[in-house]
């Protein structure tokens, strides 16, 4: 069984998704298929059927995230104490291509959300600033080309 790792803050927020998603996500579901049910024939009846697929999108999702919860190995990134980038790390960057300030803090998979500078651990980035040091420069293979980043401090918190 493959570990999932995640963030103290990532796990919380999963959870919170998984309640809502089990509560009031499932009863507005159960609501609007009942509701189709009371046009009469179903075979024919768009709303009971895209009611009954949200329904079967809902359970799995909910299915996901028991199964990601379930195995997830937790990171407080507040305990670590290295001076390497390793997961769980808020690192703030130079991009050296366009002389800008970046930071970045490198989580789980499910946790990523770029606007918010949370990068996946599986991201190109994370996977080339792992292992760096303050001061190091990291080359990222994107989508636009080559890019470097160097690296001004790294933080847990």
């Amino acid at each position: 069984m493959e570990r999932v790792p995640m963030t103290k803050q990532g796990a919380v927020s999963l959870r919170e998704l998984l309640e809502y998603l089990k509560g009031e996500k499932r009863h507005k579901i159960v609501a609007a298929i009942e509701e189709a049910r009371a046009h009469g024939d179903l075979s024919e009846n768009a709303e009971y059927h895209a009611a009954k697929e949200e329904q079967g999108m809902n359970e799995a999702r909910v299915s996901d995230l028991e199964d990601k919860l379930a195995r997830a190995h937790i990171i407080d990134p507040s305990t670590i104490t290295a001076e390497k980038v390793v997961f769980g790390a808020t690192i703030e960057l130079i991009d050296m291509n366009e002389g800008t300030e970046i930071t970045y803090q490198i989580v789980g998979v499910d946790e990523a959300n770029i606007e918010a500078g949370k990068v996946s651990i599986t991201s190109p980035i994370a996977r080339s600033l792992i292992g760096k040091e303050e001061g190091d420069v990291a080359v990222v293979q994107a989508p636009g080309g080559e890019r470097e980043y160097e690296i001004q401090s790294i933080e847990y918190v």
